[in-house]
């Protein structure tokens, strides 16, 4: 059987067309020039890059992060360098890679995601916007909008009207039942839904009796989360009309697989880059390697096929 076709299209009015579902997610791949060094970027589906804020901001106190069984916890607090160095130094310097580059957007307000959007809208080289609605390393926005339909749907429409770019809400897993959130985010127009973001989690040193995060709390990630985001994945995909983007414990083409076979269009790796660098591209070339001993000859054929 001759090589599987991995190129996959996330959303229809705004479509963004990767040439393999595998995207390495945000604040786990920097700028993604931090990265350059260490694999190709054209070889990639996508990038989405750190949170961009409209300042600069330092994030949370360290120790910001901390290993745990399967997984690790993190508490960063959307460090980055802002909006202007963000337009100046690292969107430029992504052009040349050949990379489609999702920017997610953090913002404290209504309005900060407005601008923030506005300033992206005509930069060159934006792929699509991911609204980050569902951090829980701080203390003003990030979850804090994501955990009910109505913020969420008030966000997503502001931003919709403020940029003709593809629009992707990324939705936090520490609520109840998620399909209305997602139902919120699709109504008010966004063309994609990423999820799941971290869980809610923290870590205890017994022998000094503090906690393992200056944060005290901060974001699970890694394979310990993967059912969780399975079955998130797989509730609002039959909900919704709009493409689901799936993450959350991915290491393996075995792994993005079962995502696809969820209901998700597209993945997102992210604490697999810790461990190794290169893992996006194992992946994509794990799951097409996948795809041929199943004798699939188009990976979109996975997407939706959980036979229950």
């Amino acid at each position: 059987m001759s090589q599987p076709n991995l190129a996959v299209t996330v959303g229809r009015d705004r479509p963004v067309h990767l040439k393999n579902p595998v995207i390495a997610a945000s604040g786990t791949f920097g700028y993604g020039l931090e990265y350059a060094g260490q694999l190709d970027l054209a070889g990639l589906g996508g990038l989405v890059t750190k949170g961009v804020s409209l300042k600069p901001r330092q994030g949370n106190p360290p120790p910001r992060i901390c290993e745990t069984a399967a997984g690790m916890l993190n508490a960063i607090g959307l460090a980055n360098v802002g909006l202007e160095v963000f337009l100046r130094d690292k969107l430029p310097a992504l052009k040349p890679h050949g990379v489609p580059v999702v920017v997610n957007l953090y913002g404290e307000s209504v309005a900060e995601f407005v601008e923030l959007a506005r300033a992206l809208d005509q930069a060159p080289g934006v792929a699509a916007l991911e609204l980050n609605v569902s951090c829980p390393n701080v203390s003003g926005g990030g979850m804090a909008f994501g955990c009910h339909p109505g913020p969420v749907g008030e966000i997503t429409s502001a931003v919709r009207a403020a940029t003709a770019l593809p629009l992707w809400v990324k939705l936090t897993p520490n609520v109840g039942d998620i399909v209305p959130i997602a139902l919120a985010a699709q109504a008010a127009g966004a063309d994609a839904l990423s999820l799941i973001n971290t869980l809610l989690g923290m870590a205890i040193d017994a022998r000094s009796r503090r906690p393992r995060l200056g944060n005290i709390v901060g974001g699970l990630s890694g394979p310990a989360i993967k059912p969780v985001g399975l079955r998130m994945v797989w509730q609002v995909a039959r909900a919704v009309s709009i493409p689901v983007v799936g993450m959350g414990g991915i290491l393996s083409g075995e792994d993005a697989a079962e995502y696809l076979l969820a209901g998700a269009s597209a993945v997102q790796v992210g604490t697999a880059n810790f461990v190794d660098p290169g893992s996006c591209l194992r992946v994509a070339q794990e799951l097409a390697a996948f795809c041929q001993a199943q004798g699939i000859a188009d990976v979109n054929e996975l997407k939706g096929g959980l036979k229950v």
